[in-house]
């Protein structure tokens, strides 16, 4: 975080005390992605999971997954905001093949209408967990059998992330730049054992 510092700023902050690795109170200042950058990862972005969660600098790891043998279909790494998980969703399942209908099982930061009509219009069928007021699926999509299955299948996600950081070393990354960032995740979710479900969860019928 000492790295976060104004986007004119090209020094590190001074400390009275002369320390190689100053410490640095951040108390009360403003500090947000348009205003600041990482001098150490230009492409961080400060990011917090939920209200409450304390901010870090990070990228976003997306993974694509069939919910019958619990196999990666994909994966794609992002810059973190708001909007990065329904956008690399529709990337992914952009660069399926075929049109053979699917389901698709997401959690509710994925229910917006827009994202629904994106997926209808591939042939597939969302299976989103839906907010309260949420407009991506009604009674249609909730009434049917394969829907309850995606809603388990899609609480698996946990797993497959929590080993990538326990396992995988990736809870703290030791390369720079999403290019590597990027790599680096695709090459962990590649030598994964096999037995976990992801972020997203595809159903061929």
């Amino acid at each position: 975080m000492k790295s976060f510092q104004p986007k004119e700023s090209g020094t590190a902050p001074k400390d009275p005390g002369g320390d190689r690795n100053p410490d640095v109170d951040f108390r009360g200042q403003a500090r947000s992605n348009d205003t600041h950058e990482s001098k150490t990862d230009g492409d961080a972005r400060l990011y917090r999971k939920s209200n409450g969660a304390e901010s870090k600098l990070v990228y976003l790891g997306h993974v694509l997954m069939e919910n019958r043998n619990s196999l990666v279909v994909d994966t794609e790494v992002t810059l973190a905001s708001g909007t990065a998980e329904r956008d690399a969703a529709k990337t992914i399942v952009g660069r399926l093949r075929g049109r053979k209908r699917r389901t698709l099982g997401a959690d509710k930061g994925y229910d917006a209408a827009e994202f629904a009509a994106t997926l209808r219009e591939k042939n597939i069928t969302p299976h989103i967990a839906a907010r309260k007021g949420g407009k991506s699926v009604d009674g249609r999509t909730t009434r049917h059998e394969s829907y309850a299955i995606s809603q388990i299948k899609r609480k698996r996600v946990e797993e497959i992330f929590g080993w990538a950081k326990t396992v995988g070393m990736l809870r703290k990354a030791k390369v720079r730049g999403k290019s590597k960032i990027d790599w680096l995740f695709t090459m962990c979710i590649a030598v994964n054992r096999p037995g976990f479900a992801g972020a997203l969860n595809l159903c061929e019928d």
